[in-house]
């Protein structure tokens, strides 16, 4: 299976220059570009789509590094975009309790129009979600180096499960910022 890091000849790997992947991806999506192909072949034609939709979903997946993260665990067979993703039933009890506590004040203080209190925790709460970022992409290195490992695995799968529930969070933040500052 070919994958995204396939298409810039890249190692699998959370560490990606972002800056030279930009260059690269310049570079590919004026190769690969269809408008490069003559008007009577349409095989070559569609090939070149293909390759530049490939292309951009690459890049769009690598220069994040939460993208970047979730995908890498989606090639250790972890994919936290699905619905029936496991990690997410089997995420600790207690940081599910977290959350809820976190979730019911923050209802609260959209509730009661109390921005600044729904900023201090959104503060409180990305630094979280970058720790448990730091901890995915640690464990993610653990996996790419040693290989495949069921505890490792849900080491990844756990903290990109809190990143994922702390995005969330900040996004309902951001929402409510909008609608007081509107």
């Amino acid at each position: 299976m070919r994958t995204h890091f396939d298409v810039f000849g890249l190692p699998r790997s959370h560490a990606v220059d972002v800056p030279a992947l930009e260059k690269q991806y310049r570079e590919l999506s004026l190769q690969l570009h269809p408008d490069r192909v003559g008007p009577g072949d349409a095989k070559a034609r569609l090939a070149a789509v293909e390759g530049t939709t490939a292309l951009n979903e690459a890049f769009k997946t690598l220069k994040d590094p939460v993208r970047r993260a979730f995908y890498l665990l989606k090639l250790h067979g972890v994919d936290l975009d699905r619905e029936d993703a496991g990690a997410q039933k089997d995420m600790p009890l207690e940081f599910l309790e977290e959350v809820m506590e976190l979730r019911e004040a923050l209802d609260e203080a959209i509730a009661a129009k109390d921005l600044p209190r729904a900023q201090v925790m959104a503060k409180d709460v990305a630094g979280r979600k970058a720790a448990a970022l730091q901890e995915a992409v640690a464990s993610l290195g653990t996996l790419e180096a040693a290989g495949d490992s069921p505890d490792g695995v849900r080491k990844a799968s756990h903290a990109l499960g809190r990143v994922r529930y702390f995005t969330r969070f900040l996004e309902q933040v951001d929402a409510f910022e909008e609608e007081v500052l509107a």
